[in-house]
């Protein structure tokens, strides 16, 4: 890689003692002028320096650094990447359910929901109506609510089997639809189900799932992976578990269905889509341009089209882009071939628990913590986030500057849309600190790839999240 990367010429820049586990070049762009600012290793594999390819000093060590790292590989991660998932995009396209069903030879249907909104505004009455359309027996039971307990998942498996169901549906957001997923694993499965979200056990067969969607959000439509929590010994433990068998078999997206989404909510699923993106996102992984690239385009899309939807409700082709783009963000589409992260889901998951906060509430107090927090490691992708997603002018002098503002900048989005930026305005204490310690310790025993966090920098970061007034606190 590095011999193959080109030189171009622009300004003068060395940063010191920034913190990253390898190599990597950024390419910033300044109008019609693409830059390339390049890392160099020192012995102990912490960052020595930045350079701007014009200095001389930096031609010297890019051509002794190639020699140095000619024998390394230098290319995205392997990969394997398989989502079945079949895609029913458009309006009226629930109507099609019991069609969709039947081709799958399944018969008889647990349909799982969450409150009465679906009830109320006729949908759930017209998935049963297609369903017995189609020849088939259905059974609907409701009572999800966010943040999915393990308590309803336990009760639902008993009705599924006592139904003797052999397909589940679900018709709501990412609480409904991971609630199904358990389900579906739970009904074929002699154990208690939450032992695979505790890696105690790893799921062997599913009943199979498929999706109404009702809130863009989750992603969980498209994904892998499912999150459930569970009270043991009186605190909350909440986890997530990836398996190829949560990848739901199709899914069914009518942004008409979003309209009577309240602001609150629709906001809280632009931040955690933009979440999502993220955790894929800050990588150690070099030489990743392509899912970048599309990184990139998700987030601008959500930062374009969430504000427009929360402006006019019924304008059906913001709310289509930003459906689109929430299932985007979790299939992997973008996250294949890179490391990723996941410590800022994993310390929200603790938030949400305790208190039981909105998810996308809570990620938008956490996320700019954890990135104000981990700046340092590799300053050069935050500033790359800033200048491709929010559009900040990259100080070529202090790129660090450059990532503080695109920090300040992602919160100043949240708290346009109305989301929370601390500890207090979401109903969480400092002092409640230690025991999201401990409940993080039991929920997840390592925390972060971009970074890993010890508990000790966990802490930290939840403090940060505490105290913040709502814009980088180093950003002046």
């Amino acid at each position: 890689m590095p011999a193959a990367v080109p030189v171009i010429m622009a300004g003068t820049a060395a940063l010191t003692a920034a913190a990253a586990e390898q190599p990597f070049v950024l390419w910033a762009e300044q109008g019609r002028l693409r830059v390339s600012y390049i890392c160099f290793l020192s012995d102990t594999g912490r960052v020595a320096a930045f350079f701007d390819v014009r200095s001389v000093t930096a031609g010297k060590l890019f051509r002794s650094w190639t020699q140095a790292y000619k024998h390394r590989e230098w290319s995205m991660d392997n990969f394997e990447f398989y989502r079945p998932t079949a895609y029913y995009f458009g309006t009226g396209r629930e109507n099609e359910t019991g069609k969709i069903v039947a081709n799958l030879g399944r018969s008889r249907i647990l349909v799982i929901y969450g409150g009465g909104s679906c009830v109320r505004s006729g949908l759930l009455g017209r998935v049963e109506q297609s369903l017995k359309d189609a020849g088939l027996t259905c059974m609907s039971l409701g009572g999800v609510r966010p943040n999915p307990r393990a308590d309803l998942v336990y009760h639902l498996i008993d009705e599924c089997r006592r139904f003797k169901a052999d397909f589940v549906l679900a018709v709501g957001g990412g609480s409904v639809i991971d609630t199904a997923k358990a389900v579906a694993l739970g009904a074929v499965d002699d154990g208690d189900f939450f032992d695979f979200w505790t890696s105690k056990r790893e799921p062997k067969a599913t009943l199979g799932t498929g999706v109404i969607l009702t809130i863009p959000a989750a992603g969980s439509e498209g994904s892998s992976s499912a999150v459930i929590q569970k009270e043991e010994d009186g605190s909350f433990i909440k986890c997530g578990l990836t398996s190829p068998l949560n990848i739901p078999v199709f899914a069914i997206l009518n942004p008409e269905l979003t309209r009577t989404l309240p602001p609150y909510q629709t906001a809280c699923g632009a931040v955690d889509m933009m979440a999502h993106v993220m955790e894929r996102y800050f990588t150690n992984t070099p030489e990743v341009s392509i899912t970048d690239r599309l990184c990139e385009a998700v987030m601008c899309s959500i930062v374009e089209t969430a504000p427009r939807v929360l402006r006019d409700p019924n304008n059906y082709e913001a709310r289509a882009n930003l459906m689109w783009a929430g299932t985007l963000a979790h299939n992997d589409t973008c996250g294949v071939g890179r490391e990723q992260d996941w410590a800022t889901h994993a310390l929200e998951h603790q938030l949400s628990a305790l208190y039981d906060v909105a998810h996308g509430a809570g990620l938008a107090v956490m996320f700019p913590a954890w990135m104000e927090y981990t700046m340092a490691h590799n300053p050069m992708r935050f500033a790359q986030f800033a200048s491709r997603v929010f559009g900040v002018a990259m100080d070529f002098e202090d790129p660090r500057r450059t990532a503080r503002a695109g920090i300040s900048a992602l919160r100043a989005f949240f708290k346009s849309m109305g989301m929370p930026l601390n500890f207090e305005q979401i109903g969480a204490r400092a002092e409640d600190i230690p025991q999201l310690l401990r409940m993080l310790s039991r929920a997840k025993k390592n925390v972060g790839r971009f970074v890993h966090l010890t508990p000790e920098d966990c802490e930290a970061i939840y403090k940060i999240a505490a105290t913040t007034r709502g814009w980088c606190a180093s950003s002046t």
